[in-house]
């Protein structure tokens, strides 16, 4: 406790880092899983190679994509695009099957009866297909929001500043005080973006909360 409180800012400062690495992922994830699960989901044959193509992306280490990414991008080994952009991988990755799953889960007849009223492909997809999907796409999220906070601090073995830095240097000085407040600083992030998600994705389905109410 003494060490945190002769270090608060600069852990607020490797956390504000840590957030920025693991949460810009996780909306780019999500942006680009939306048609590929889409897609996956129009049309059946796309099913097994997207969700089972894009899902092994998630077994490549994260410690050697870091590495890799530089050589492929031309940038600086400490250039922490590369973690932005590792993290993306990982979260559509992890997030293509979700909403693929959670399109796939919507009733029929609820999509028929939108196509019915003259909603057109793309109003219905977003009116009333999307909607629904929202409470499976958030529990998609929350698995990925986890995982971006616990493998972002692998990046801070390339020297790349964020709460993982925290580790490296109580494991370099056999110092454990700045390990424990890293891993609890990382818990607190991880409930932090559940809590969002979980908030983000009530407001979005109103018609859930007037259900449980009643």
């Amino acid at each position: 406790m003494t060490w945190f409180l002769d270090h608060v800012q600069e852990v607020l400062d490797l956390a504000v880092q840590h957030v920025y690495l693991a949460g810009l992922p996780l909306l780019l994830g999500l942006l680009l899983a939306l048609p590929l699960g889409w897609l996956a989901r129009r049309y059946r044959v796309l099913y097994t190679p997207f969700t089972a193509g894009f899902g092994l992306l998630y077994t490549i280490p994260s410690l050697a994509l870091f590495i890799l990414l530089p050589l492929l991008l031309g940038t600086r080994i400490l250039d922490r695009n590369n973690v932005l952009i590792a993290m993306t991988i990982y979260t559509v990755a992890l997030l293509v099957r979700t909403v693929a799953d959670a399109l796939a889960a919507v009733p029929e007849n609820v999509a028929q009866a939108a196509t019915a009223m003259g909603f057109t492909r793309s109003r219905r997809f977003f009116a009333v297909e999307l909607p629904l999907a929202v409470p499976v796409i958030a529990a998609g999220l929350r698995v990925a929001a986890v995982s971006n906070v616990s493998i972002v601090s692998v990046a801070a073995v390339i020297g790349i500043p964020q709460l993982g830095l925290l580790f490296t240097d109580g494991f370099a000085r056999t110092f454990y005080d700045p390990i424990v407040v890293g891993i609890a600083a990382c818990i607190v992030l991880a409930l932090a973006f559940d809590l969002l998600i979980l908030a983000v994705a009530r407001a979005l389905t109103p018609w859930q909360r007037a259900g449980g109410a009643s």
